[in-house]
């Protein structure tokens, strides 16, 4: 049973989540070149509480959907649980760079044997585990009645966008190309 409470904090750590990714996201941008270290850190010490924050609200939308989402249900809260985890891999590896080298000397974005494959975890992977997630949400909530239509029309048009991002892996990693794998168009940071 989903009861008030549960609404409640479901509802606050959507809005948690939202909040906190508006905070965290002038960080990459605050600096020409690479970022301090402690700019890194902190954007990745936000990363982990946005995603708690996301798991909770993904584990209450599931419940919210109830049995009667079906398979879609299911589908939005296991795409959302792991574009969480792939996430904070994602973030562990920016951390590591900025670990490494304190001094600031490295953009963990684009330096570091794992920064390719690390645009591809922020960037084509994420967007089509969003899509996966607001499609099953929409679905899941027409089949409950759970979400007015509008909710449900906004999760499949974000959802299309989200799609539309995931050839930019063949863009290549110049990130001032706005559709590059890292570019700032493609990647959910």
């Amino acid at each position: 049973m989903f009861t008030r409470t549960d609404r409640k904090l479901t509802g606050s750590c959507a809005l948690l989540t939202g909040a906190l990714s508006l905070v965290m996201i002038p960080l990459y941008f605050v600096h020409a070149g690479p970022p301090p270290a402690g700019n890194v850190l902190v954007r990745n010490l936000l990363t982990v509480v946005i995603f708690t924050a996301f798991l909770v609200f993904v584990t209450g939308t599931r419940r919210m959907l109830g049995p009667g989402a079906g398979l879609a249900g299911d589908i939005a809260a296991v795409s959302g649980v792991v574009y969480a985890a792939m996430t904070l891999v994602a973030a562990s590896l920016e951390a590591g760079v900025a670990l490494q080298y304190p001094d600031g000397s490295r953009d963990p974005t684009v330096d570091g044997p794992l920064a390719n494959g690390m645009a591809l975890l922020h960037g084509p992977i994420a967007r089509i585990l969003i899509a996966a997630f607001l499609v099953a949400l929409a679905v899941g909530a027409h089949r409950t009645a759970t979400l007015p239509r509008w909710v449900r029309t906004g999760s499949v048009l974000l959802a299309v966008v989200n799609l539309a991002f995931v050839p930019s892996l063949f863009n290549g990693m110049d990130p001032a190309n706005f559709y590059a794998a890292n570019g700032w168009g493609s990647t959910d940071r």
